[in-house]
């Protein structure tokens, strides 16, 4: 069976990710190459941002191809320009029979893609609309797109069974669920990232991702600056728009915490490997790409309660009540005190996750997705 060729954009910015890269960008830094690998010609639209101007407008990565369009710095209308840019690009120069749409904020395009004949499939990370990083007009814009997001498109996939279910039930029609995968390797004995941050294996707690409200870091800060202990607090990261959230933050004054900037590939690995335990203090998420590595390598976990997180970590982790600084507390407090019953609880969710989520395998169930009808 000839696979289609397939064309995609949306929500990552490049492959491979940047620094402020989030989810969508690991998402297609995992799920092309493979695809590629399966016998597909895969075509990706990539960003450029005005500081990158003047950078070459085509590119390959793993057979990947990919064509990159300039776009403005403006989070959301950067998307929104680029996703314009992208979807003429795909009807005019016929790069794609098939289109794979990041986000349902970009579902609007689905509509002239199907006019032009194209079929398209949209994934669906999270509830967007909830996310407090948005202004009111971002909200109403993504709740007007749930709509679009139903009915343009060919099939809608969704990385979260509880987003899936709120689009079932609002919209009375049935979806897919695709989980995201987890991809991870032993990372190497090298430990020169944790000398040049001045730590030591089993002796900080670690936090990687973007520095915007939705991931909670303000109240991990908070928490960890009451806990009695000489362990440090690592923070990997930062956020691809700086302003004065992340000012607030790097405003601790707390020597045991550590602001690590940008760590790159099997260096954040190493870091997640060696903490004594990681903590994901997210209000919003979809199906955490981050959780799965850090089960994935065996590595004790700290989490918020909401229910996305609950659906990977079943009884894996140690949760608190999200929002409340003072049960993170509590349960950083309570993990310092059981360093066994932590790494056995590790070690059973490292053997469920390499079950359960595994990237192959969601490459293989994408093919099928994308040869339906």
């Amino acid at each position: 069976m000839a696979h289609p060729r397939i064309a995609a954009f949306g929500g990552f910015r490049t492959i491979p990710p940047k620094e402020g890269g989030a989810g969508s960008d690991k998402f297609a830094f995992e799920l092309y190459p493979r695809l590629v690998e399966l016998g597909c010609e895969l075509t990706a639209y990539c960003r450029i941002y005005p500081e990158e101007r003047g950078r070459d407008k085509y590119g390959e990565y793993k057979g990947v191809k990919l064509i990159y369009f300039n776009t403005i710095s403006r989070a959301g209308f950067d998307t929104l320009i680029h996703s314009f840019k992208a979807t003429f690009h795909i009807i005019f120069r016929n790069t794609g029979d098939v289109i794979h749409i990041h986000s349902g904020a970009n579902s609007i395009w689905a509509l002239f893609l199907r006019c032009a004949g194209k079929r398209v499939y949209i994934t669906q990370f999270a509830m967007d609309w909830k996310r407090d990083k948005w202004p009111w007009y971002g909200k109403l814009f993504y709740r007007f797109s749930n709509y679009l997001t139903a009915f343009f498109p060919n099939q809608v996939a969704f990385d979260n069974i509880f987003t899936k279910e709120y689009f079932e039930k609002r919209f009375r029609k049935q979806f897919t669920f695709i989980p995201y995968g987890s991809e991870v390797k032993e990372p190497a004995a090298d430990l020169s990232i944790l000398y040049r941050l001045g730590i030591s294996p089993d002796n900080y707690f670690l936090f990687v991702g973007r520095f915007i409200p939705d991931k909670g870091v303000h109240l991990l800060i908070e928490a960890f600056r009451n806990v009695q202990t000489e362990k440090k607090l690592v923070l990997v990261g930062g956020s691809p728009n700086p302003g004065p959230y992340e000012e607030q933050l790097r405003s601790a004054d707390d020597n045991r915490i550590v602001f690590a900037g940008y760590v790159y590939g099997d260096e954040t690995n190493i870091l997640m490997k060696n903490a004594y335990a990681y903590v994901q203090p997210s209000l919003i998420e979809g199906l955490s790409p981050v959780i799965l590595t850090v089960m994935g390598l065996g590595t004790p976990l700290i989490c918020s309660d909401i229910i996305e997180n609950k659906f990977i970590t079943g009884d894996n982790a140690t949760l608190f009540i999200s929002g409340n600084s003072e049960s993170l507390q509590e349960k950083i407090s309570q993990v310092l005190k059981n360093q066994d019953q932590i790494k056995d609880q590790a070690e059973k969710g490292r053997d469920d996750i390499l079950s359960r989520f595994n990237w192959d395998n969601v490459a293989k169930r994408y093919l099928e997705l994308f040869h339906s009808k």
